[in-house]
């Protein structure tokens, strides 16, 4: 296992690079004031204003410093030592108040000893998690009692197709224990980039893998909701619509694509 996170981190190291310079992430744009937090985001976590917000896989911070935009406080974390670095340059660039802690999740409760009003993680960072129901028990137990845990996130039916192929073509199973290899030729955030390591590795779960392990690990579902939109451009047969999200053409029946839980700790 710890050949596979080695290997999934030095990928990050490279893509945080990567992703900093493409147009996907727009850095010009937050830097300018923009934020990077998506709608429902905003709709469903509702104001933050003195509240403490923890964002698990924080990735190089740009929704981190976003919610600080909006008077949180606080602390992001990720396992890329390059994603950090920078998250740390880009809130002393910004002139936001922002604490980044370099750590694997699974090893955050041996270097963060806190409670939070808010823990927060979204897009695209539970595949690269080997064990769902440890990553429940700690985001559960980072929060205060009446805290919130809120996640959006790709909808695990989407990942059963495949990258690039149109029209879609179904290419990996639903239901799956094994991690899968896939090759890095192609970053997400840039496609003419290209990066040394040479693969990821993976873990899909179901939408029932998500919902129970938040509840086993003490948590209130208050709300599961589905969209039928994205941020990006995930697959190659989506197009763009006038709201800035990306859509199922009309010639393909609609699909749920990305999903939010919001839930209590009582």
């Amino acid at each position: 296992m710890d050949k596979l996170l080695t290997a999934n981190r030095a990928l990050w190291d490279e893509l945080t690079h990567i992703n900093a310079a493409s147009q996907l992430y727009d850095l010009a744009g937050f830097k300018a004031g923009q934020t990077s937090l998506h709608k429902p985001d905003l709709d469903e976590l509702g104001p933050v204003q003195g509240k403490t917000l923890l964002h698990l896989q924080c990735h190089f911070g740009q929704d981190t410093l976003s919610w600080s935009r909006l008077g949180a406080q606080v602390t992001g974390v990720d396992f890329s030592g390059e994603a950090i670095a920078l998250a740390r340059r880009l809130g002393a660039e910004c002139g936001l108040p922002a604490r980044f802690i370099q750590s694997n999740l699974y090893d955050l409760p041996c270097v963060l000893d806190e409670r939070f009003d808010i823990v927060y993680t979204s897009y695209g960072v539970l595949t690269w998690l080997p064990d769902l129901k440890r990553w429940a028990q700690i985001a559960a137990s980072y929060l205060k009692p009446g805290g919130v845990f809120y996640i959006a996130e790709f909808h695990p039916f989407m990942m059963v197709f495949d990258d690039h192929a149109v029209p879609p073509r179904v290419d990996y199973p639903y239901f799956h224990s094994q991690p899968l290899e896939f090759p890095t030729d192609v970053p997400y955030a840039d496609h003419s980039a290209k990066v040394t390591q040479p693969v990821s590795y993976e873990w899909a779960y179901t939408l029932s893998d998500i919902i129970s392990n938040l509840i086993d690990a003490g948590l209130r579902i208050q709300f599961l909701h589905e969209f039928d939109y994205v941020g990006y451009e995930m697959y190659p047969f989506m197009l763009p619509a006038e709201d800035g999200f990306w859509r199922l053409p009309p010639e393909i029946p609609s699909l749920p694509l990305i999903f939010s839980i919001r839930a209590i700790k009582d």
